[in-house]
């Protein structure tokens, strides 16, 4: 069985929901566990969708099963969860999947930025209808976690920390007492059963808010890592880079597995500051390096290769993506970048065609 996608054929990016229909419908007929109220599956079938069966159901998330029991756990109790991490650890793959799974839709989602506003996070008013109707029922914007309250269904909050702590802070009573008051209109929403709350946040990003301590501990914390070893993290490039391409229609082009384990090793050298082999010390950029932007500079590459080359990825593909991730900082990070080069890829067996098509890319 392969993945489905339901939308047409002209949506860009279909939701996981629509994406992964045919495997959702197979694991709910074959589901016969006990399921929370609200979910359309149980929590063990929340978790073999994300990880696989190694069969049907593809692998959403590639890294510890127990990091995603806990965090289905928790959204099986009255706990909100958040997913914590470094950019690029998957958090909003996985709050996506994890709210397709267990409500059938993850596009009740609040994007968070430093100017996300109250009415955000719990609803506002359709101010022509204002003015002509005074404050009704019929007046009020819902917000997306006014709605999920309402159909029971799971609240998606993407980069909290960035939004204002006060804006933060109006998720307290949602959170504890699972009603959202409507003063004006002397009502209040209650949440239906299946209701949770999703947020994600990094705290090595620029314009980060902390958490006041009330908020945090409304949530269950789950920290995602970067990709413990090579080999797991060239599978996560490997998939996603597939799936990408064949989403983007990109020409298909032979196994390009070489080319992903280079940038993945190049990634993870210059992040840990350390060769591979334990014998150089490096220096690191100022940027992540996730495996994200891996993905990212792999998808050039291969589109290089079909719409430029002759079909198969190369160094010379990939070289000028990896010099593109590597140097945000046009003076500090040049100098590691070359440093890296002249020290460790020019005297690497096998690299020296990633060398010349890293120095020609400058």
């Amino acid at each position: 069985m392969t993945a489905t996608i339901d939308a047409t054929p002209t949506v860009l990016r279909p939701h996981a929901e629509q994406l992964y229909a045919a495997e959702l419908e197979a694991l709910a007929a074959a589901d016969d566990l006990p399921r929370p109220p609200g979910w359309r599956l149980s929590p063990q079938a929340v978790v073999t969708y994300l990880l696989g069966d190694g069969k049907d159901i593809s692998a959403k998330y590639i890294g510890p099963r127990r990091l995603m029991e806990v965090a289905v756990a928790t959204l099986a109790t009255d706990r909100a969860l958040l997913l914590l991490g470094v950019p690029g650890t998957a958090k909003t793959w996985v709050s996506e999947h994890l709210a397709a799974a267990i409500s059938g839709d993850s596009t009740l989602l609040v994007q968070g930025t430093a100017g996300t506003p109250e009415e955000a996070m719990r609803y506002g008013w359709n101010y022509a209808r204002l003015l002509a109707e005074g404050p009704t029922a019929g007046a009020v914007v819902a917000s997306p976690v006014m709605r999920a309250m309402r159909t029971g269904a799971i609240a998606r909050i993407e980069e909290l920390t960035r939004v204002p702590s006060d804006v933060q802070d109006t998720l307290l009573t949602i959170l504890s007492e699972k009603t959202l008051p409507v003063p004006e209109l002397g009502e209040e929403v209650q949440a239906v059963k299946g209701f949770n709350v999703i947020a994600t946040a990094n705290d090595r990003d620029r314009g980060v808010n902390e958490l006041s301590s009330a908020l945090r501990r409304r949530f269950n914390t789950v920290v995602l890592p970067v990709p413990g070893t090579v080999e797991e993290e060239v599978e996560i490039v490997a998939q996603r880079v597939a799936s990408l391409g064949r989403a983007l229609e990109l020409p298909e082009v032979p196994d390009a597995i070489s080319e992903i384990r280079r940038v993945v090793t190049v990634f993870r050298e210059l992040r840990e500051g350390l060769t591979a082999d334990g014998r150089t010390k490096l220096k690191s950029p100022s940027g992540t390096l996730s495996t994200a932007e891996a993905i990212s500079v792999m998808t050039s590459g291969m589109a290089l290769a079909s719409h430029f080359g002759d079909g198969t990825v190369r160094a010379a593909d990939v070289a000028a993506g990896i010099r593109g991730a590597v140097v945000r900082d046009t003076v500090s990070d040049a100098v590691v970048w070359r440093e890296y080069l002249e020290t460790v890829a020019r005297e690497r067996d096998g690299w020296k065609d990633f060398y010349r098509a890293a120095r020609d890319a400058e």
